[in-house]
């Protein structure tokens, strides 16, 4: 896969779990890239015009000059990933990468444990959703589940208090009222919201603490907003 942008690709090059087969720079994204991490790098860029780049990903990327070829990652078992501190963030058929990036970069910032989307309906490891991600995708693990709701039981047996969101939800989600317990959010897809499985396996519905008329915000901005509310409460 093609990472692209000066993000992406310079937290995939610091990335010693990456395997990197090339690295494409114009004489611009070079000198950027090496100011934010100097060389030399563990892959030997090949100098390159901006329309090589625009002809190789399309002309629409925003890639700024700066395009790496590399395996993706490999995803910790989510024993392993649940040993890092922090909430975890599920994603019930979450399908838009640039939303799933936009949710890696809140999770970053927040300290988040990992990401887990379901297997069959989200969209594998692309660079749009590294460029999304703004290099996150390097640190935070994105897990894949089979069945969300048998994962969210597992979560649950591991200590984890399950809280789905939904905007319906008469109870309000609250940072300080969950300050003793570590959180798992749930999130639904973008048009249907959380399954009704889903629904049924958390341990509490809630929305968020929002004031305005608009009746729902995008799923990644409601991650992150949820996110802020769960870290007022530490």
């Amino acid at each position: 896969m093609w990472l692209y942008g000066l993000h992406a690709v310079g937290a995939a090059l610091a990335n010693p779990a990456r395997r990197l087969r090339r690295l494409l720079l114009t004489e611009e994204a070079e000198a950027a890239l090496s100011a934010r991490l100097p060389q030399p790098w563990a892959l030997t860029p090949e100098r390159t015009e901006r329309g090589r780049i625009d002809h190789l990903l399309g002309h629409d990327m925003a890639h700024q000059g700066a395009a790496l070829l590399a395996d993706p990652l490999p995803a910790p078992p989510l024993a392993t990933a649940l040993e890092r501190p922090g909430p975890v963030i599920v994603l019930d058929q979450v399908t838009d990468p640039r939303n799933i990036g936009a949710i890696l970069r809140s999770a970053a910032a927040f300290g988040a444990a990992a990401v887990i989307t379901q297997d069959r309906n989200a969209p594998e490891e692309t660079g749009a959703l590294a460029k999304a991600a703004s290099g996150a995708l390097e640190s935070i693990p994105l897990l894949r589940a089979v069945n969300i709701a048998r994962t969210l039981v597992v979560l649950k047996a591991s200590g984890i208090w399950v809280v789905g969101l939904d905007p319906a939800s008469p109870a309000s989600l609250s940072g300080p009222a969950l300050a003793e317990r570590r959180v798992a959010l749930v999130l639904g897809s973008e048009g249907e919201g959380l399954r009704r499985l889903t629904r049924e396996t958390c341990d509490e519905v809630a929305r968020l603490p929002t004031k305005g008329s608009a009746e729902s915000l995008n799923v990644s901005a409601a991650t992150a907003v949820a996110l802020y509310e769960l870290a007022r409460g530490s």
